[in-house]
């Protein structure tokens, strides 16, 4: 009887460090993902001002946070059609869209006429609209690579 006991608290205490190991490997993984913990996550709360720039229209892609000097090297001719609208906050969430976009459909429009994508330029610090720019091909990449 003293060996089953003995097996019996073995097998017990076994399962009650199994569950605990489990438990710390689970706990690992859900604090790993509970927050965005990138520097785009502050370009979430512009992202009310862009979708009233669009309209309400097209499929949300993505938004990213960028500053003038990234943009002049990722996608230059962004850079160069914020030039021109005379955007120069020092940082700005670009937020992209796709769908059918004409520049008479948008909330201050520049580049192309029409497009099927859109990237709507707020200032990140006020959330001020700075231009909506009308592509046909985005300059930069708004989606996850999984």
């Amino acid at each position: 009887m003293m060996i089953r006991e003995s097996v019996l608290w073995r097998r017990l205490a076994g399962g009650v460090a199994g569950l605990a190991l489990l438990a710390t490997v689970l706990t690992g993984c859900t604090s790993a993902r509970s927050s965005l913990g990138t520097s785009d996550s502050s370009c979430f709360l512009t992202l009310p001002t862009a979708s009233h720039a669009v309209g309400g229209h097209g499929h949300f892609l993505g938004v990213r946070l960028f500053t003038l000097a990234q943009l002049h090297t990722m996608a230059p001719h962004l850079y160069a059609d914020l030039q021109s609208a005379h955007a120069s906050a020092p940082h700005l969430c670009v937020s992209a869209y796709k769908g059918s976009f004409s520049s008479s459909d948008v909330s201050k429009p520049i580049g192309s006429t029409s497009g099927a994508l859109a990237a709507v330029v707020v200032n990140a610090a006020d959330r001020k609209l700075l231009a909506t720019v009308v592509f046909t091909r985005l300059p930069v990449r708004f989606g996850h690579s999984h």
